[in-house]
């Protein structure tokens, strides 16, 4: 099976952060909140193999772009992939995690 490297933006990561820093401080629920910030995480994690079970976008422009959108709870992760990077001599595929707004900048 293809193992996938997994990028995750830094865009990406201010949203998990910000999500995190929102249950903590608004709804005082720190154990929550790293509950959250832990199955998005995960579920990031799980896109190293068979990413394509991820559901393609529908607009026209969000699939002609190979924008995916993973549902966790109550948030979406959006990838893009396969995209291919050479690395040294080898080709690498990868799972790009991102905003969604900054797919289209």
């Amino acid at each position: 099976m293809k193992q996938y490297k997994i990028q995750i933006t830094d865009m990406a990561l201010s949203d998990m952060e910000e999500i995190y820093n929102y249950i903590v401080e608004k709804l005082q629920a720190p154990e929550a909140a790293m509950g959250q910030y832990n199955r998005i995480a995960d579920a990031i994690e799980t896109l190293d193999t068979f990413p394509e079970r991820v559901k393609l976008m529908e607009t026209e422009e969000e699939h002609a772009l190979g924008l995916r959108q993973m549902p966790v709870d109550n948030f979406s992760v959006f990838c893009i992939l396969p995209y291919q990077r050479r690395a040294g001599n080898h080709y690498k595929r990868f799972v790009q995690c991102q905003r969604y707004s900054q797919a289209f900048t």
